[in-house]
């Protein structure tokens, strides 16, 4: 499995993108921390933060006993340059009010 679709595989996974959203705001969190936000077990967390390191969209550091978890931005960048920049949002707009308007004028 290549790189983007180990971050894709990451993405799609609702528990994974909350532990995402959870280091975003609060960046450097242990295990213990990170369960505490979601209902499931211990175990569980693990395996969703495995996930999320394989993608390198999590890297962890080790401070003295504590394993650390900081969210690493760049593999989303890649992504939005990748697959949503690309589209012009000039573009994207003139696209909705010509179909807006065709749904206006089919109402009629």
């Amino acid at each position: 499995m290549n790189e983007i679709d180990k971050v894709f595989k990451a993405l799609a996974d609702s528990s994974r993108r909350k532990l995402l959203d959870e280091l975003f705001m609060n960046n450097g969190q242990t295990l213990s921390e990170l369960c505490q936000l979601l209902e499931m077990s211990r175990q569980a967390v693990t395996k969703h933060l495995m996930i999320l390191e394989e993608a390198n969209l999590v890297v962890v550091e080790w401070n003295g006993r504590n394993k650390l978890h900081y969210l690493n931005p760049v593999p989303i960048n890649e992504i939005s340059k990748r697959w949503i920049d690309k589209y012009e949002q000039s573009r994207v707009d003139a696209l909705t009010e010509l179909k807006l308007k065709l749904e206006e004028e089919e109402s009629k």
